[in-house]
C-alpha cells in the first residue's frame, strides 16, 4: 500500500461509514501511469514503455443484497446510481462520471461473470485531464473491485483488455492498451516495456537510488487533441499505404526497419515521410531505451528521452509551446539525464528524469522560466515507478 497512505485510507473508511453507517468490506486502488518513451506507436503495432507513477484511484466498498451499484464520488461531491440488470449510459449530467464504473460492469457481465451489488465510495489524486489516465485508473479499480465482490479473480491481462473494450464501446473512446495494462500490471521501481501487437510484456527495473521521475503539467487545456489524434493516424496509414508498394509484406509501421525506411522515404510525400519516420524511429529509441536501462546507462537513456521530443516536436507535430517551454527548461539544467512531451500532445504533460541533487533546483526554476514564457503556471509531481492495481482491504 506504498502509494495509499496510511492517512488517505483511513479519511476514506471514515467517509464510507458517514456515508453508508457500515464499515467498507472491500478496498481497492489502481494507479495512473506516465509514458516514458514510445509515443504515438501503439495505433501503428509498436512498442511503448510506461510506468504506474505515485497517484490512484482508491474505492472503498461493501456488498449488497440487491443487484443495485451505489456510488459517491469524494472528489466531486457527486453520487450515482445504476442496477446491474439493466446497465445504461447515464442520462443526466452529473452522473456522466459514473459511466466508467457502469461501462466495467456491462464488459464483466457480456464476459460472463455473475456480480453483486455494491455500494462504494471513490477518491482519487490523479491530476484530470493531464493525460496521467486517470480513467482507465478507474476502470481498472471498478473492474478489480466488482471481481472481489463477487469472489471472482481474472487474469491481469484480461481485466486490462476489458478495461479497454469497456472504454472502447461503452464510453465510445477508441482507446490504445497501454493505459489500462499499465494500471493493472505496473510493477513498483520498474517500467513496462510492451509489444502492443503481441502483448508482450517485461518489466525493466529503474534506478531506484539518486534518480525520480519527475512529471511537470503545462495546465494547458489540450483542445486540438482528438482531431490531431484522428489526422496523424490517417497520416501513418498514408504512409504505410505508400510503403507498402516497395514493401509488400508489411502489416504496420513498426514491420519497417530503419535502414528500409532510409532507401524509401524519398518516394513519400513529405508529411505522411515526417510522420513515418517518427514512428520508426521512435520504436527503434524504445528498445534502446530498454537495453540501456538493463545496463544501467541513465545518461543513454536519459539522451533518448531528448532525441524523443525532438522527433515529436518536428516529425509528428504535436508538440506546442507550453510543451517546449517545458522541455528545454528542464534541458538547461545540470543534472536533467532526459526530458520530453508524454501522451498525445497539444498541452498535458512532460516527464523528466531528474539526479536526486537536482530536484529542489528543478521544482523551483523550471516552473519560473515556464511562467516567463508562456504566463502559464506549471504543476510539478515527483514520483517512482508504483505498484499496479491491487486489493488493498
Amino acid at each position: 500500500m506504498q502509494q495509499a497512505s496510511a492517512n488517505r485510507v483511513e479519511r476514506l473508511v471514515q467517509q464510507f461509514k458517514e456515508l453508508y453507517g457500515v464499515a467498507p468490506e472491500l478496498m481497492v486502488r489502481a494507479p495512473g501511469r506516465v509514458n516514458l518513451i514510445g509515443e504515438h506507436t501503439d495505433y501503428n503495432e509498436g512498442y511503448v514503455f510506461p510506468a504506474a507513477i505515485e497517484r490512484d484511484i482508491l474505492i472503498a466498498a461493501s456488498v449488497r443484497p440487491d443487484k443495485q451499484v451505489r456510488l459517491f464520488s469524494l472528489d466531486m461531491g457527486l453520487s450515482a446510481t445504476f442496477t446491474l440488470d439493466a446497465i445504461e449510459k447515464a442520462s443526466i449530467e452529473e452522473e456522466r462520471w459514473s459511466n466508467y464504473p457502469r461501462a466495467m460492469a456491462w464488459a464483466l457481465q457480456n464476459k460472463g461473470f455473475s456480480l453483486r451489488g455494491v455500494q462504494a465510495v471513490l477518491q482519487g489524486d490523479i491530476p484530470p485531464g493531464a493525460g496521467l489516465s486517470s480513467s482507465a485508473a478507474l476502470l481498472v479499480a471498478c473492474g478489480l473491485l466488482l471481481l472481489a465482490a463477487a469472489h471472482q479473480t481474472l487474469d491481469l491481462v484480461e481485466l486490462a483488455l476489458l478495461a479497454q473494450q469497456a472504454e472502447r464501446e461503452f464510453v465510445g473512446v477508441n482507446v490504445g492498451i497501454m493505459d489500462q495494462f499499465i494500471s493493472a500490471l505496473g510493477q513498483k521501481d520498474h517500467a513496462l516495456f510492451i509489444d502492443t501487437r503481441t502483448l508482450h510484456y517485461e518489466a525493466v527495473p529503474l534506478p531506484t537510488s539518486g534518480v525520480f521521475l519527475v512529471i511537470a503539467n503545462t495546465n494547458k487545456p489540450r483542445g486540438l487533441v482528438d482531431s490531431a489524434y484522428n489526422q496523424r493516424r490517417a497520416e501513418c496509414e498514408e504512409a504505410l499505404d505508400c510503403l507498402r508498394r516497395f514493401l509488400p509484406s508489411i502489416r504496420a509501421l513498426r514491420d519497417v526497419t530503419l535502414e528500409e525506411f532510409t532507401r524509401w522515404e524519398a518516394r513519400l510525400p513529405e508529411v505522411p515521410r515526417k510522420r513515418a519516420r517518427h514512428v520508426i524511429t521512435e520504436n527503434e529509441r524504445v528498445l534502446q531505451s530498454v537495453d540501456a536501462l538493463k545496463r544501467g546507462d541513465i545518461a543513454l537513456f536519459g539522451s533518448l528521452m531528448n532525441a524523443s521530443h525532438r522527433s515529436l516536436r518536428d516529425d509528428y507535430e504535436v508538440s506546442c509551446t507550453e510543451l517546449d517551454a517545458l522541455v528545454e527548461a528542464a534541458w538547461a539544467l545540470p543534472g536533467v539525464y532526459g526530458s520530453r512531451m508524454t501522451g498525445a500532445g497539444f498541452g498535458g504533460c512532460t516527464v523528466s528524469l531528474v539526479a536526486e541533487e537536482a530536484l529542489e533546483r528543478f521544482c523551483k526554476e523550471v516552473p519560473e522560466r515556464y511562467q516567463e514564457t508562456t504566463g502559464r503556471e506549471a504543476s510539478i509531481l515527483i514520483t517512482r515507478a508504483a505498484q499496479g492495481a491491487e486489493r488493498i482491504l
